[in-house]
């Protein structure tokens, strides 16, 4: 009986050591989501602010710097690289 008493009380045993993978697997998959969520919402935003690609042929287009065909054929190229739909209207 005193065998049973002191392995049931022998410490943690070998599977403690499992404890830092479990905390990987918890932060890797933290940022994981962070960077499929919040952190890729950030770039899409920052591909349409004041300074974006399409904002800039805009500014281009109005100043004259360019014909509207070229203003066209560039915001199509533009669209598909950055998701935006025409409908949703011209830079």
């Amino acid at each position: 009986m005193d065998t049973f008493t002191t392995l049931a009380y022998d410490g943690p045993g070998p599977w403690i050591l499992f404890l830092p993978l479990i905390w990987a697997a918890v932060v890797v998959s933290v940022v994981t989501v962070l960077r499929r969520t919040v952190w890729r919402g950030r770039r899409g935003v920052a591909a349409y602010g004041e300074r974006s690609p399409i904002a800039i042929l805009g500014r281009r287009f109005a100043a004259g710097e360019i014909d509207e065909d070229e203003y066209w054929r560039r915001l199509s190229v533009l669209d598909e690289q950055f998701g935006r739909s025409l409908k949703d209207g011209a830079a």
